[in-house]
């Protein structure tokens, strides 16, 4: 059966797109959930602005995201925490942290769950991921610093 999808499905497709899929699926788990539609010819024309809409909404957060990749990739954001005398850290530094310095030396705003840092627990350099569309992810470069 063909169903016209009326939000992101994972795994199945995006908001739009025709798809095919069992009856039991359709009638089971997609209509009550309103996730998706019947295909009809009226309904497919309805698609169509679906998807439109939908790639324009994408173009806009893919250029939002190129922006500030931009603006970050050349910058080297400072984190200071507290550290022994041998530069090991008491704690580790998260993705909060980043997105925290990142607002307060830049006025960029990141969301947290869009960052990615394997446990820093040292002084010095490090990278942390962002990922803030699904073709736009870039490095932040890090210099974690000793508290005085």
């Amino acid at each position: 059966m063909q169903a016209i999808l009326r939000s992101d499905v994972a795994g199945l497709g995006k908001r739009g797109d025709i798809v095919d899929v069992a009856d039991g699926h359709f009638r089971n788990f997609l209509l009550p959930k309103g996730h998706a539609i019947k295909a009809s010819p009226g309904a497919i024309d309805q698609a169509a602005k679906m998807r439109a809409s939908r790639d324009a909404r994408d173009h806009e957060s893919r250029e939002a995201a190129t922006a500030v990749a931009t603006k970050l990739v050349p910058q080297t954001i400072t984190i200071t925490a507290k550290a022994s005398p041998e530069g090991k850290l008491f704690g580790s530094i998260s993705a909060a942290d980043v997105a925290d310095a990142v607002m307060e030396q830049t006025q960029v705003e990141l969301d947290r769950k869009n960052i990615e840092i394997d446990g820093v627990k040292t002084v010095g350099s490090h990278t942390a991921t962002a990922s803030l569309h699904s073709d736009v992810s870039f490095p932040i470069t890090l210099e974690v610093v000793a508290a005085e």
